[in-house]
């Protein structure tokens, strides 16, 4: 029986897969939309931590993409996000604690659960790329591949393309390595390039401290915020809550952990989500979520119990708490192209949940979703793919 904590190399490395998805949205929510700072790391290392203790196995801690991508695309400004956040949480809490998410999840095909999670491994790989090649909308706001390194060619070869392929070999060299983990060399290794090349941008300004937490340091939302975070942000994001956040997550955690899970139930994912948020809205941090994504995220790079949690929630908090607003200073030191080797190996291996889907019905709900999703997004991919899966059972479709 596996234990309940283990804190070893590899539950290290694993606490660590995820980085890739959590900092550049961070980054972003901070640098763009004025998000602050120690709030943000403050709640994501709470729920890290918290969430771990009570299911007692690996539980990712996410942004929520829709929500995030949007907001730092339009500059969206920091009570609306805040709005966003409190908005979604009382809809978490309300379809978490009637149990109306256990009926919604009953009625959702298996096939659509796996076009969910191929659709965000397949988002998370190209955005890996992206990082690598220099064009995620993050790099292209900053103008340049590496922002944060003083290096951006070695001769023709751009810097942020070396470094994935280093990273790519070293991982799949180490990837299921117990003395050397994979995900630990690449961290570390992003850590040691940034302290030797890195701009070191902040670090003039580090003032190590103890920090307390501002409450509500933004103020309360407007109704006019309310209003507009209900339909630009909160609707568009719900369907791929459900979708990824709870049902793919749930069934992945299942997959993974069997019996072990067994407290991760659509219903106390939707209450933990909830509960998150509140937290998040009251310190100025970024509307959070768990999400199939992430749990891939830290067990191919190594995490299998709750330890993983301890760890990387600790750090958040750590970071937090002594260093206070200044905290990006040391986020900046890994360069982007890190990020997208972790998100890269992250999202393959949430696509290949799919090798158990036998039916051709079953493979085309999968593959029409992630076309839909590719052209427009998942929640739609999520709606129209629950829709084609009931339509496929009749005997007189065939495809």
């Amino acid at each position: 029986m596996t234990p309940r904590y283990k804190f070893d190399r590899l539950e290290l490395a694993g606490s660590l897969g995820d980085l890739g998805t959590l900092l550049p949205l961070a980054m972003g929510m901070i640098m763009i939309n004025g998000l602050n700072a120690y709030g943000l790391f403050l709640s994501v290392g709470l729920l890290y931590i918290l969430s771990g203790v009570y299911y007692g196995v690996t539980v990712p801690v996410q942004p929520m993409k829709v929500i995030g991508a949007y907001a730092i695309a339009t500059a969206m400004s920091a009570s609306q996000i805040m709005a966003s956040g409190l908005l979604i949480g009382v809809f978490l809490l309300v379809i978490g604690g009637t149990g109306a998410i256990t009926s919604i999840g009953r009625y959702i095909p298996k096939p659509v659960v796996r076009g969910v999670q191929l659709s965000t491994g397949t988002l998370l790989m190209a955005q890996g790329v992206k990082f690598m090649l220099g064009t995620s909308k993050f790099q292209v706001m900053r103008g340049v591949a590496e922002p944060y390194l003083t290096v951006q060619t070695l001769g023709l070869i751009p810097i942020g393309i070396l470094i994935g392929l280093i990273g790519g070999i070293l991982t799949l060299l180490f990837l299921d390595n117990k003395k050397l983990p994979a995900g630990l060399i690449v961290v570390l290794g992003g850590l040691g390039l940034g302290l030797v090349l890195g701009t070191h941008e902040g670090f003039d300004k580090l003032r190590i401290g103890v920090y307390m937490p501002e409450i509500l340091p933004f103020g309360i939302p407007t109704g006019i915020d309310f209003s507009f975070a209900l339909l630009v942000l909160v609707l568009p994001q719900i369907p791929m809550t459900i979708g990824n956040a709870v049902i793919a997550y749930a069934d992945l955690s299942e997959e993974y952990f069997g019996e072990g899970s067994k407290k991760v139930t659509y219903r106390a994912s939707c209450i933990s989500m909830s509960l998150a948020n509140f937290l998040s809205f009251l310190v100025g941090g970024m509307p959070l979520c768990h999400g199939a994504g992430g749990l891939a995220a830290h067990y191919r790079f190594g995490a299998r119990t709750a330890g993983s949690n301890l760890m990387i929630g600790l750090v958040f908090i750590v970071l937090a708490v002594f260093l206070g607003r200044h905290v990006l200073s040391v986020v900046y030191l890994m360069p982007m192209a890190v990020l997208g080797v972790l998100l890269l190996f992250a999202g393959s291996q949430l696509a290949l949940t799919i090798i158990d889907m036998k039916e051709r019905k079953d493979l085309f709900v999968v593959l029409v979703m992630l076309g839909i999703t590719l052209a427009a997004n998942l929640a739609v991919g999520f709606i129209v793919g629950t829709a084609i899966a009931y339509a496929v059972k009749s005997e007189k479709l065939n495809v």
